[in-house]
């Protein structure tokens, strides 16, 4: 697979998050609405977002495949958001915009792009999981044309808390195989039926 290739959509620029992006970086990581669903805090301070640069993006960008990108409107190329596929094997699509440009379709057009890069570069599967309580999420999985496949109970870290997620996945073989290693980790899990 290829290191994280620029890609534009009709409204969008998708590209690396660069040293110049720290104040971008911080606008987004730091609302906590934003990042209610989140494993992580809100960052607290520039020097937060700096750190978060170097080891979520910067050292990432070094490794021979990684798909982290940010999300910019093609008018002005400033970040409002991301899009990340994780390098193991579950494939795990995430992604988060600033509030004020949510509900806009924005979060399904840029994930929509990576996907069809990862496709392109001859990734098989992607998956995606979204806290039972965050259905808005799972909503643009299912835009994405992922379907729901099972559900599962986990002790979120840091944040320590008990959330029940939701797996979605999109075999772009069109196969029906389902990624099986959350099922297996978590001593809960279950099939919803009517999702």
């Amino acid at each position: 697979m290829s290191n994280t290739p620029m890609l534009k959509t009709e409204r969008l620029i998708l590209r690396r998050f660069e040293e110049k992006d720290v104040q971008a970086l911080f606008d987004i990581l730091r609302d906590e609405e934003v990042n209610t669903f989140l494993p992580w805090f809100p960052c607290a301070s520039l020097q937060q977002a700096q750190q978060e640069l170097r080891h979520k993006y910067q050292q990432y960008y070094e490794r021979p495949s990684g798909y982290r990108y940010a999300v910019c409107l093609q008018q002005d190329n400033v970040p409002i958001g991301y899009v990340h596929v994780g390098d193991d094997d579950s494939h795990d699509l995430g992604y988060g915009l600033r509030k004020e440009f949510w509900h806009k379709g924005i979060t399904t057009e840029a994930a929509k792009a990576v996907m069809a890069q990862l496709k392109k570069d001859g990734c098989a599967y992607i998956t995606a999981t979204h806290d039972v309580q965050n259905p808005h999420s799972g909503d643009v999985m299912k835009k994405l044309g992922m379907t729901y496949r099972y559900s599962y109970e986990e002790q979120w870290q840091p944040k320590d808390r008990l959330v029940t997620f939701r797996l979605y996945q999109l075999n772009f073989d069109g196969s029906e195989w389902t990624y099986q290693k959350y099922w297996q980790q978590s001593s809960v899990h279950f099939v919803e039926p009517n999702l």
